[in-house]
């Protein structure tokens, strides 16, 4: 009798079984969080850790260098020893690196300045990776379109190549806001080099890429380093198709299929949910001038199979907090129901 046919057909629950139980269909997967996924709180990063153990998470994924209170080792050494004492895995990330990025902001210096205190900071927390991203969709359509932009994200990653090897830290660079497709990605590992650099996977961002999430997992597979993971919902309208990210379990991805498939390809990697819900993303691909961001593109069979993924869903309503003194709260709770129904239906259905 296999666990799933178990569960179904004796008196116990889901809440009667201990962790281990839960996630015994999948040996070894661990789940955490992606701190941004409950960002209005406004929370710094010993909030976040702490919100995690309460929610017995095994990874919390402090994926912006903005909630650090400071970069000394006084107080990185207490982060980590906090997170140790409550039995929760640190992963560490900032934001956009490249230089010619829409997104690019100088908050902690130059680009490569910028990675190098994500690395330092990595080796502080115990965390293996330090997490990046090119930019967004938006790059797509820029002078000298997404190539240009992965080139001097490329710069910017061998500029740090011996202080990576030297401290012992994975460059794990995200398919961020649609920007870059997983053929890519990979061609951007491929050139930095495996030993040093691989990804953060997040389908959510894939769909908006145009790439049906299974097909993106598969061609990024052997080089997932970490990832921040969310449902989408999808349906077509009269200019082509809107996507809506989801809770996990509430939008068209196969989860199950997904996570036991990720386990497989990147076994020991957690699967670290960052759901970003409650707004619709219209990707007007039947009018021309959206294939100026992916050239050659629309005949292909993985955008084929992309439309099909859209033409399973139906729409959904946006989110919309209240104004007035309750909104902030609101918000708070939404994302915080998001989370916690996410990474419960990871332990109750994979």
């Amino acid at each position: 009798m296999n666990r799933r046919h178990f569960l179904h057909t004796t008196a116990f629950t889901t809440a009667s079984l201990g962790l281990a139980d839960l996630r015994a269909a999948v040996p070894g997967l661990k789940i955490g969080m992606d701190h941004f996924a409950v960002r209005a709180t406004g929370w710094k990063a010993g909030q976040f850790i702490d919100y995690a153990a309460s929610l017995k998470l095994d990874t919390c994924f402090l994926s912006e260098l903005g909630i650090f209170e400071s970069f000394d080792d006084v107080y990185l050494q207490g982060l980590k020893d906090r997170a140790d004492r409550l039995g929760v895995q640190l992963y560490l990330g900032t934001g956009g690196i490249c230089p010619t990025s829409n997104t690019w902001k100088p908050t902690f210096g130059t680009p490569e300045e910028t990675l190098a205190l994500t690395i330092k900071t990595a080796k502080k927390l115990g965390s293996p990776v330090a997490r990046c991203y090119l930019g967004n969709q938006k790059d797509r359509s820029s002078e000298g379109g997404i190539q240009r932009h992965i080139e001097e994200t490329l710069k910017v990653i061998q500029a740090n190549r011996s202080r990576a090897e030297t401290e012992g830290i994975k460059i794990a660079i995200e398919n961020h806001a649609g920007d870059m497709q997983s053929h890519e990605l990979k061609a951007l590992i491929e050139a930095a080099g495996k030993s040093y650099v691989g990804a953060n996977i997040d389908p959510g961002n894939a769909v908006w890429a145009l790439e049906e999430p299974l097909a993106h997992l598969e061609a990024l597979g052997p080089h997932i380093l970490c990832s921040s993971v969310r449902d989408s919902m999808a349906w077509e309208d009269e200019k082509g198709a809107v996507i809506q990210w989801t809770a996990i379990g509430e939008g068209l991805v196969d989860f199950s299929r997904y996570a036991r498939r990720f386990a497989e390809l990147a076994p020991g990697v957690p699967l670290q949910v960052e759901t970003i819900s409650g707004f619709a993303k219209p990707l007007t691909w039947k009018q021309d001038d959206f294939w100026k961001a992916f050239p050659g593109y629309r005949d292909s069979t993985a955008f084929q199979s992309w439309v099909q993924f859209t033409q399973r869903g139906r729409a959904i309503s946006p989110f919309q907090a209240p104004n007035g003194p309750e909104k902030k709260d609101a918000e708070i709770a939404y994302q915080k129901g998001e989370l916690e129904r996410s990474t419960r239906w990871l332990r109750e259905k994979v």
